[in-house]
């Protein structure tokens, strides 16, 4: 259903700075806090003792203190006191290996001995002044793979979106997807268009007119374990589209880090990052109202869409050429988890 040796998004840092915070990733109960360093800790959802959910509790001095009969827990996952009690025979549970990184906190539920956090995908905008980011988070009842869909697949903004990003020279313009290693790219280019409103409003912030011809593109790139990043933007006709210069444009990045809770619901962190006025932060809001009433309506219709789907699970669905992205994308999930599932080969004598 989900690859367990991948890092995901697990919560932004604000959720944990207070207080422990219990979030269900892959179908594990964790429960997430800072250790005695301020480094980002993720360890079982289980008191040992009784098993009340850790993140009932509080956290002191690093150490996360079960809120039922004060056990406290360290960042390894070993109790470390509880009050008028021996702990030393007292059964560990499981810790998860956890890093904060790009204004992410991220989490590895496969195998510990093999996470490595350079394996964190790469946000090359995150650490660029050039570049401003607004974003929020979803919790979405539905399967992970039905958002990947939606994502790699944008010939529905001219219908869900239709007051917003949509129109209909998205319908006009046929996408094209390749398959590059574990990567999966959609592409889509339309030319000498009128921008939409939600484009319009980027080009009058980027001080352009937004009653010329434009050149819009879509680059949708998934990559594991459920990750969607895609290029968007505007220029005025005639300059090159997506090459063309950071005058004649208005240009971002929408971000998508979808991280399943069970296999019918997910934690949705979306958001964009964008290569124009940064520093206006009034814009940044702006944009992050604009993209939430989007994703609201992406929401509406991936929930519907898994109860029919639950209702009716024999109904075979139809596969057409505007959901390649999607088809791909889930064609690298079930062969990287098949490699995941494969026993380890046995030690020569």
């Amino acid at each position: 259903m989900f690859l367990r040796n991948a890092w995901y998004v697990a919560a932004m840092p604000h959720e944990i700075d207070d207080k422990p915070l219990g979030r269900k990733v892959c179908g594990e109960p964790m429960v997430f806090f800072r250790g005695p360093d301020g480094a980002v800790a993720a360890v079982e959802d289980f008191c040992p003792h009784r098993g009340a959910p850790l993140s009932l509790g509080r956290v002191v001095e690093g150490r996360l203190v079960c809120g039922y009969h004060g056990l406290e827990m360290g960042c390894d996952g070993k109790v470390v006191a509880m009050p008028g009690q021996r702990v030393r025979g007292f059964p560990p549970i499981r810790a998860f290996p956890a890093v904060e990184k790009y204004g992410f906190v991220w989490v590895w539920p496969g195998d510990p001995a093999q996470a490595d956090a350079a394996k964190i995908h790469h946000l090359a905008w995150a650490d660029n002044a050039e570049w401003a980011y607004g974003g929020g988070l979803y919790h979405v009842q539905c399967d992970y793979r039905l958002m990947i869909d939606n994502l790699m697949d944008l010939t529905h903004e001219t219908y869900v979106h239709s007051t917003s990003i949509g129109q209909k020279e998205i319908d006009e313009a046929a996408p094209t997807t390749q398959v590059e290693g574990d990567e999966v790219v959609v592409q889509r280019f339309m030319n000498n268009i009128i921008a939409p409103p939600f484009w319009r409003m980027a080009l009058r912030s980027n001080e352009l007119p937004e009653d010329q011809p434009v050149d819009r593109w879509q680059i949708c790139r998934f990559s594991p374990p459920s990750h969607v990043m895609i290029e968007v933007g505007v220029a005025l006709a005639g300059n090159g589209g997506f090459e063309a210069a950071p005058k004649v444009k208005a240009a971002a990045t929408v971000i998508d880090f979808l991280t399943p809770e069970t296999e019918t619901s997910m934690w949705y962190f979306w958001g964009m990052a964008r290569h124009f006025r940064p520093h206006d932060e009034a814009l940044t809001t702006q944009i992050r109202e604009g993209q939430e009433k989007i994703f609201a309506e992406d929401m509406e219709v991936l929930q519907r869409q898994q109860q029919n789907l639950l209702r009716c699970p024999e109904r075979k669905l139809l596969m057409l050429n505007i959901d390649s992205g999607g088809v791909q994308s889930r064609k690298v999930i079930e062969r990287l988890m098949a490699a995941e599932q494969k026993p380890a080969p046995a030690a020569a004598s």
